[in-house]
């Protein structure tokens, strides 16, 4: 069902709280083709598993950025 999987570490700036964390955790999973995230509020890190036939590392970066984080 789910086919190759990817997984990536993205490191997320501007994260300030535990809020900003599930904002971003909960976002990136609304996006088609993930599979799984983590955000670290300490490591300013999210790591994404994902489909790349279904979603792109270019979108996962871009709705970090809609969130109004951005992405080392």
């Amino acid at each position: 069902m789910w086919g190759k999987k990817e997984r990536v570490i993205l490191t997320v700036e501007g994260m300030s709280c535990d809020h900003c964390r599930m904002t971003v955790e909960q976002g990136l999973q609304e996006l088609p083709g993930v599979a799984q995230v983590k955000v670290s509020l300490s490591t300013k890190q999210a790591e994404v598993t994902f489909n790349p036939k279904k979603v792109s590392l270019e979108q996962l970066k871009e709705k970090v950025q809609a969130l109004g984080y951005q992405v080392g």
